[in-house]
């Protein structure tokens, strides 16, 4: 069985079909559970819903750099993220970050939030889920100076290099891959995916982005985690068996608060 490690099951791209249809697909490609993530601490409320609902999906709190200018959203201290986490759905903390890409809101609003987010992680002991993109050297000062380093957690939807990879998996993180390590242009990245131990790795869709080869450029869904652990599996040159026994072992071993049904 495999976990879909991050998705956006709240998201209106699903409500055509209903979640139901859409995990019951998932069930029948093997994936058995999923993380469903937070994006505005403002919409919590819409996210553990689908977490309360269903068994096999466990939920996040937290802000998106995007949303980190947002006076919702930058005015949350790391103890009131915490006390949201007390909610027996919630098993981590994200997702949040930098990204320096977009800049939809400024970079020193982003760290701002983003290390407030990691307070929060210690004062709970829930792990990380972090989004980085175009910000490799402020995510890992970051991480490495707030709270000395001690949080955990995940680099989700990993893009970047072999350096960065490295330094997170120093940190204690795990690094998770989506349907992008299927796209033709992304040898560089499934480099990565050969360096990056499997005891460190997960697998997620982001869905309903990053739909991998062959549904690319339409929505993503959970069930598509199989796409990319058959090819995270190929790429490492592994039994597919062992790759979902491995990230899905990986998973409940870091997301300790969610127990598998």
């Amino acid at each position: 069985m495999l976990v879909d490690s991050h998705c956006h099951l709240d998201y209106p791209d699903f409500a055509p079909e209903g979640v139901a249809e859409i995990l019951s697909r998932a069930r029948a490609a093997g994936v058995s559970h999923c993380l469903t993530i937070c994006t505005q601490i403002a919409d919590f409320n819409k996210i553990k819903a689908v977490a309360e609902q269903f068994s096999n999906v466990f939920c996040t709190i937290g802000t998106h750099p995007h949303h980190a200018a947002e006076e919702d959203e930058i005015n949350v201290t790391a103890d009131e993220i915490a006390a949201l986490t007390q909610h027996p759905r919630v098993v981590g903390i994200g997702e949040c970050g930098l990204d320096y890409y977009y800049k939809h809101s400024p970079p020193a609003e982003q760290q701002k939030v983003f290390a407030a987010h990691i307070e929060a992680s210690l004062k709970s002991s829930l792990p990380l889920v972090i989004h980085t993109r175009d910000a490799d050297i402020d995510t890992l000062s970051i991480m490495k100076n707030v709270g000395a380093g001690r949080a955990r957690g995940v680099m989700h939807c990993f893009s970047g290099g072999i350096d960065l990879a490295r330094a997170s998996l120093d940190l204690g993180f795990y690094i998770s891959f989506s349907g992008i390590i299927t796209f033709k242009k992304a040898d560089e990245l499934r480099e990565v995916v050969k360096f990056v131990p499997i005891d460190r790795m997960l697998v997620e869709t982001d869905s309903p982005y990053l739909a991998p080869v062959p549904h690319r450029g339409k929505r993503n869904e959970p069930a598509y985690t199989l796409l990319t652990a058959e090819k995270a599996a190929e790429v490492k040159g592994i039994p597919f068996s062992e790759l979902a026994e491995k990230t899905t072992e990986n998973f409940f071993r870091l997301f300790s608060k969610a127990k598998p049904v």
